[in-house]
């Protein structure tokens, strides 16, 4: 990495930490080493050939305080829960002393203070899990990133096809695929959702290594991945296809004793100079279907 891309990198982590202690009510020392430590292995993990490594380690440095804070609203979730079932229970205490002879008014009392405090607790709780939804919209909003495979989400692939069809004619030919996971849904009943969760990663992965430095690959959504050749023509485009296809295929994953082996379906299009983001989806989808109906673990291409 540059020397620049570094300082970059240096002050983005510094102004995080600065964001992170300000959001805080009461921040802590091992809060702040906690986060150059994490901020110090994600550096480390970075991969210096990679053209937007500066921009991953930013993106997932602002997916790291997503989870802190839907851990923490989930927490307060959960305590919120717990003062309106104590609420309940005192309330139902205090109209059972109310309806029998024996006179406790300094029970009940303190029984009416204490649902007082409990009241006031709640009504902090709430504020502080709405406090923290807005922040989660927020990072949930600023985020290209897709949390579980650390590859551009469907948002940042919205926002770069609008780009490439504003940008026509393009000088050079550019073709898009469109990838699914062959039978996806028995993997998840069969061994788990946690099972799905890394097959999605494996792909991830294996396109992430096996695509150029030019190229692009988004989670376009649930089992389904979208990828961007750029600078490419049809025969280099059948190559990568194929090539993805064979890796995928040949590759096993280990899980509680399982291995898992997966397929998948590529659909494939060229790129027309009159396109919009819908045109250019719904044709590679339509190339994808084709893959399906055909027996799948193969690639189709679609040109109208």
């Amino acid at each position: 990495m540059k020397k620049e891309e570094l300082k970059l990198l240096v002050t983005h982590i510094y102004k995080e930490l600065l964001e992170n202690i300000d959001t805080e009510q009461d921040p802590s020392k091992e809060q702040v080493a906690t986060y150059l430590e994490d901020a110090a292995e994600t550096i480390k993990k970075i991969e210096e050939e990679r053209v937007d490594s500066t921009q991953l380690v930013k993106q997932t440095f602002t997916n790291k305080y997503k989870d802190i804070a839907k851990k923490t609203l989930s927490s307060y979730k959960t305590t919120n829960s717990k003062f309106d079932n104590i609420a309940q229970t005192q309330a139902e205490i205090i109209n059972d002393y109310e309806n029998l002879l024996i006179d406790a008014p300094l029970i009940k009392e303190q029984y009416i203070k204490t649902q007082m405090h409990i009241s006031q607790e709640v009504e902090r709780a709430n504020q502080i899990i709405k406090d923290l939804s807005q922040q989660i919209k927020k990072l949930e909003n600023s985020s290209k990133l897709d949390s579980l495979t650390q590859i551009f989400n469907r948002r940042a692939l919205d926002e770069y096809l609008t780009d490439i069809c504003n940008k026509k004619p393009l000088k050079h030919e550019l073709y898009i695929l469109l990838l699914d996971i062959d039978d996806f849904k028995k993997i998840n009943d069969s061994y788990g959702h946690v099972a799905g969760d890394k097959v999605l990663i494996l792909v991830a992965n294996i396109l992430r290594k096996t695509l150029r430095d030019g190229d692009k690959v988004f989670r376009y959504g649930g089992e389904e991945f979208l990828v961007v050749l750029n600078r490419i023509d049809i025969t280099t485009c059948k190559d990568i296809g194929n090539r993805i296809l064979k890796l995928v295929s040949s590759n096993q994953l280990f899980y509680k004793g399982n291995t898992l082996n997966a397929t998948i379906s590529i659909g494939a299009t060229l790129s027309h100079k009159d396109d919009t983001p819908e045109t250019l989806i719904e044709r590679v989808d339509k190339a994808l279907y084709t893959s399906k109906r055909h027996g799948k673990n193969q690639m189709s291409i679609v040109s109208n």
